[in-house]
């Protein structure tokens, strides 16, 4: 039970069912003995109300033969005797030679059957004795309540088997009064009112289950929205925010979240950036020495052929061997072309050392790099066409990177050049972009010659050339890829080369998460 939303409705269903429960037990336990005591009360109250109507009722004369009530009374005690759900009887004792004689006011005589009679006589006649006597207890009569005026009794049935209350009293007018009620129905509707409860209960937990369900959605929506966000946060894109619309607990801890991705993005890409020179310097402490010696050969060996074409088509004009314009204007072409390759050279030698020295420093942001590749393919379209070859690259949803985007750029520039210069074939050259666990591969691949597989580790060093013929008929000088590899190396990612079916295809990766 992970869910807030679960343990939201299983609490609030539990506290539910505990209250019903609770009141089924409060119903169980408590409501007979209440019933039982406004039962009472209702007895006493009824038999001073009796005692006032009997003092009042001008009618009604003591007497053997003057017994009657008038209407008023009657009907008074009607209604109460409806209301209380009681039986109730007014009536006289007198001792006839010792013979307990019933005169019986209310109800009348005429109106109440010979058993009726008998009945109340059987039941009165402890309760008569006992106000003599005093009460005595007998089996299955218990005494509930009693003063001078009346006792209360709960007395059990045989017959029937019902508990009924019992009142036995004598009014100031020296009259007897005998009410009964039923226990026994209290006993049923109790147990009928929980049922009802238990039933009610079992449809309202259910309900109730239902409600919280559809109700919790609209709690837990925002909470698995920020969660989304938060895991997002921890893979290090910090592409999406919180939408706050509301003013709530959810809406501040939106705004918190929000606040802390753009915070996190910038600490992050300060870090990596300290990080990249930390790597850097150490690295460069190590190889620095054996960098200069290597530079220093490999420039000196590159630089003596143009310089010493240079010097010979100079000297050649200087002593005048071909007189005519025609040659002069070839030695001077073939001079002036000679110095741009060495221009060219010498600009990618300053920046293959900027990078390998660490003075061209690696800013680390992140950007789309697929409109990085799109803009180097549009601008190298032309020169793919000159050389009747086609670039092409499917469509790619945008797809971030953490890396220095002018470095990259130089890196795909140097890709798609090198495709264009060594096509052949088909003419086909193909970019696309490959996802990884925490990287994404770029590759470039073009139709051709295949490298010999025990030259392809060696491409990547300065001034190494495969096809020093082919290269120097386009100008190359050896040392593009080994500028590709010192961009990639400084951003501590790898790039290679692989020899396909009809050609050649070179990649490197860039870090896509962390």
């Amino acid at each position: 039970m992970q869910s807030i939303k679960t343990k939201l409705i299983v609490v609030l269903c539990s506290i539910l069912a505990l209250t019903i429960l609770g009141c089924w037990l409060a119903n169980q336990l408590f409501l007979p003995m209440y019933y039982q005591h406004s039962k009472i009360s209702t007895l006493s109250d009824s038999f001073r109300k009796i005692d006032n109507i009997v003092k009042n009722d001008n009618a009604f004369q003591k007497g053997a033969g003057q017994n009657g009530l008038s209407e008023k009374s009657i009907n008074t005690l009607d209604s109460l005797t409806e209301n209380g759900s009681m039986n109730t009887y007014l009536f006289r004792i007198s001792d006839y030679f010792g013979i307990l004689q019933y005169t019986f006011c209310y109800p009348s005589a005429d109106s109440l059957s010979n058993i009726q009679k008998e009945n109340v006589r059987d039941k009165t006649m402890d309760y008569v004795v006992g106000l003599v006597n005093g009460y005595v207890e007998r089996d299955g009569r218990e005494l509930i309540k009693g003063n001078t005026s009346y006792q209360v009794f709960k007395s059990y049935d045989e017959r029937i088997g019902s508990y009924y209350l019992e009142l036995f009293g004598r009014i100031d007018s020296g009259d007897f009064v005998y009410m009964s009620t039923n226990y026994q129905s209290m006993k049923e509707s109790v147990a009928v009112s929980n049922r009802f409860l238990a039933y009610i209960g079992v449809i309202a937990v259910l309900i109730s289950g239902i409600l919280l369900f559809m109700i919790g959605n609209n709690f837990t929506k925002p909470i698995v929205y920020l969660t989304d966000i938060a895991t997002r946060m921890s893979q290090l894109d910090f592409e999406a925010k919180y939408p706050v619309n509301t003013e709530d607990e959810i809406g501040k801890l939106g705004n918190s979240i929000n606040l802390l991705s753009e915070r996190l993005e910038e600490t992050i890409s300060e870090l990596k950036s300290a990080n990249n020179e930390l790597q850097k310097d150490i690295e460069n402490k190590i190889q620095i020495d054996e960098m200069r010696k290597d530079f220093l050969s490999n420039v000196s060996h590159e630089l003596k052929t143009p310089i010493a074409l240079i010097q010979g088509y100079a000297e050649g004009l200087h002593d005048n061997i071909n007189d005519d314009s025609e040659s002069r204007e070839f030695y001077c072409d073939v001079i002036i072309d000679e110095a741009n390759k060495m221009n060219k050279m010498v600009k990618k030698l300053l920046t293959l050392n900027q990078i390998e020295f660490g003075k061209n420093q690696i800013t680390f942001e992140r950007f789309d790099i697929v409109q990085v590749v799109r803009s180097v393919i549009q601008s190298a379209t032309l020169l793919a066409e000159q050389k009747g070859a086609e670039i092409y690259m499917e469509e790619t949803e945008p797809v971030y990177v953490w890396a220095d985007e002018y470095m990259v750029e130089e890196i795909v520039t140097n890709y798609i050049s090198n495709a264009i210069n060594h096509v052949d074939g088909e003419k086909r050259i193909r970019v696309t972009l490959e996802m990884r666990e925490n990287v994404v591969r770029v590759r470039v691949f073009n139709t051709g010659n295949q490298i010999p597989e025990d030259e392809l580790d060696k491409i990547w060093i300065k001034f190494y050339k495969v096809d020093k013929a082919r290269t120097r008929a386009y100008g190359g000088s050896g040392i593009g890829l080994s500028i590709v590899k010192a961009i990639v190396d400084s951003m501590n990612q790898q790039c290679g080369v692989r020899n396909c079916q009809n050609g050649v295809e070179f990649w490197f990766d860039l870090d896509r998460k962390s």
